[in-house]
């Protein structure tokens, strides 16, 4: 039997399992025999890179910045060697009502603030994140108000962005917090009603999910997977359906370098400790 390389993703919605499914024909089509492993958190999966049951995870940002930690604290090493192109670049943005008379950062001081789950980079973490280098600091200046939906799934499932949003359009909250994707997703919706609120303030480019290699990784199953996983082409038919369901047009080389504003959040609000332990006292998952 042909050696086979194991992958761990988090089943943040249905959908994953046909993704998964489609990916695994595919490289069996083209001679790699590969598996994946679904977690319900991204705790366990990162935990499952360093006890050998995978050789590699479909990470959120979260995720990898603790795989890191915990492979630097054992003296090992993991890589990020693959993303979207929609993993690139984000920025988070807080919206406020058009009627709410805040027109800047300062007006949140005495304000309740929307918040994402307490594990989502991109609506919790990076947005206190960027409060705090303005001056503002939750539980002092402003109130901030969590809608923590499915934990330990680091706010792939926008749950907790979308409750975020209605809260502000019904008034319970002054500002919600959310990536600008999701913004434009709430908008062409309806969550966020036209003409009714407005982007206060946009935090800086991040990007977001990665494939992350576990230690001692097979090198030659891990090249080929990356190989042909880049040569996935968004005008071929057959795997057309599956990139759209991933949310991407193309897959590309991982980077590591727009990591730096969750890696200071995760740091100045005590999520993860150096060495990967889990600090964040009321996370559940």
């Amino acid at each position: 039997m042909a050696e086979m390389l194991i992958m761990g993703a988090v089943a943040y919605a249905p959908k994953v399992v046909i993704i998964w499914e489609g990916l695994k024909a595919y490289f069996a089509e083209r001679g790699l025999a590969f598996d994946y492993v679904l977690y319900s958190n991204y705790e366990r999966q990162v935990e499952a890179q360093f006890d050998g049951t995978i050789h590699l995870a479909w990470n959120s940002p979260l995720a990898w910045l603790r795989a890191e930690r915990m492979a630097k604290a054992h003296g090992q090493a993991v890589s990020a060697v693959a993303m979207r192109d929609t993993d690139r670049d984000l920025t988070s943005l807080i919206v406020v009502r058009a009627d709410g008379g805040i027109e800047t950062p300062a007006d949140l001081r005495g304000k309740t603030v929307g918040l994402g789950a307490i594990d989502s980079p991109q609506a919790t973490l990076i947005p206190l994140q960027h409060l705090s280098r303005l001056g503002l600091l939750a539980g002092r200046d402003f109130t901030a108000r969590r809608f923590d939906v499915l934990g330990g799934k680091h706010g792939d499932h926008i749950g907790g962005e979308r409750d975020a949003a209605l809260a502000l359009m019904r008034g319970e909250v002054d500002a919600a917090c959310m990536n600008d994707g999701n913004h434009l997703t709430f908008l062409a919706e309806d969550t966020l009603l036209p003409g009714a609120s407005r982007i206060l303030a946009q935090t800086g480019a991040y990007d977001h999910c990665n494939f992350t290699t576990s230690p001692g990784a097979p090198v030659h199953l891990i090249g080929r997977f990356v190989e042909l996983l880049l040569a996935m082409a968004w005008e071929d038919p057959a795997v057309r359906p599956l990139l759209e369901l991933e949310g991407l047009k193309q897959w590309l080389p991982g980077r590591t370098s727009g990591y730096a504003l969750l890696e200071q959040a995760v740091d100045e609000q005590g999520f993860y400790a150096p060495d990967g332990r889990i600090l964040a006292a009321d996370y559940r998952y």
